[in-house]
């Protein structure tokens, strides 16, 4: 592993870090909107199949740290507006 792979980890790592933390912060303690688990770790679960579904391919151009960032957030808000509906 060099540099450039740990650096796109980590910032896949960080975004979905942030949105779990968004998720309970902005919802459970700002909205009072109960958040479950489950629903907490969707961004969680973005960055695991970022880290297991990685192996190049014929969509190696659009498999970068950008596209898995923008997937996390768009599940962060998926995640958000279900617990908001629930």
């Amino acid at each position: 592993m060099d540099l450039s792979d740990a650096r796109a980890d980590l910032t896949v790592a960080v975004a979905a870090a942030l949105g779990a933390v968004a998720l309970t912060v902005g919802l459970d303690l700002f909205a009072g909107v109960p958040v479950s688990t489950p629903v907490r770790l969707v961004p969680v679960a973005v960055y695991f199949l970022y880290l297991f579904t990685r192996k190049g391919g014929p969509y190696a151009a659009v498999d970068t740290p950008r596209v898995w960032t923008a997937v996390v957030v768009l599940a962060t808000v998926a995640a958000a507006a279900y617990a908001v509906v629930t």
